[in-house]
């Protein structure tokens, strides 16, 4: 029912996620990111608090990703039907799929970022994924949008997805992206991408606003001078 890639940029070191489902509202149960722990995926059947678990466990504990992962999931009477992506501040990655994953199921990890998908019309789909990343340029929304428009152009999902998002994590406590096409009824990765390309030149005017509203630029709204 989903793809995503887990991802970070080795520049700027922020961390994210893009996801895609043929279920409602994938965004809202997950993708997780900490900024300066790591990001996860938990998809396939999910339990969405794999992904608390295991940010926990990288920032309290200092767990490389595969022990995080393996002691979320030993934890988990139903690992074999979750299918869980991570990858830490450092870079270093760990995936895991269940025995129950559905249907056609791939996860690679790449430098700097692990893709995974179940369901797929292809396990090449997760492939081009990676390969995507890592050949790309731009700021890692841009990386992450390029990654998931090379799954749709690789075959996608054996059936139609209906919901997709985005989160990005900086230097920050929250989000500095977090975007999401919650149901619609064709191509919600190009929906998807067109509320990135909205935002993210006012990104950084968000994040001035939230630190320094002194220095804010303009809202550009009627009454705003």
């Amino acid at each position: 029912m989903t793809f995503s890639i887990v991802a970070r940029c080795s520049e700027t070191r922020q961390l994210g996620i893009a996801i895609s489902s043929s279920s409602i509202a994938v965004a809202a149960r997950c993708p997780w990111a900490r900024a300066g722990v790591g990001a996860v995926a938990t998809q396939n059947v999910t339990l969405p608090s794999l992904g608390l678990r295991i940010l926990d466990r990288l920032e309290n504990e200092k767990l490389h990703p595969r022990e995080a992962l393996e002691m979320a999931c030993n934890a988990d009477a139903y690992r074999d039907y979750r299918q869980v992506t991570v990858i830490d501040a450092q870079g270093r990655t760990a995936l895991f799929t269940g025995r129950e994953a559905l249907g056609v199921h791939e996860a690679i990890a790449g430098d700097q970022c692990v893709a995974a998908g179940n369901l797929l019309s292809s396990p090449d789909v997760i492939a081009a994924m990676v390969r995507s990343f890592e050949t790309s340029t731009g700021l890692l929304g841009d990386r992450l949008v390029a990654a998931m428009r090379a799954a749709v152009e690789a075959g996608g999902e054996a059936g139609p997805v209906r919901s997709a998002g985005m989160k990005i994590v900086d230097a920050v406590e929250w989000p500095i992206a977090d975007l999401r096409v919650d149901w619609i009824e064709t191509d919600p990765i190009d929906h998807l991408a067109g509320l990135w390309t909205a935002y993210k030149p006012q990104m950084r005017d968000y994040l001035t606003r939230a630190l320094n509203p002194t220095a804010a630029p303009s809202y550009g709204v009627p009454g705003d001078e």
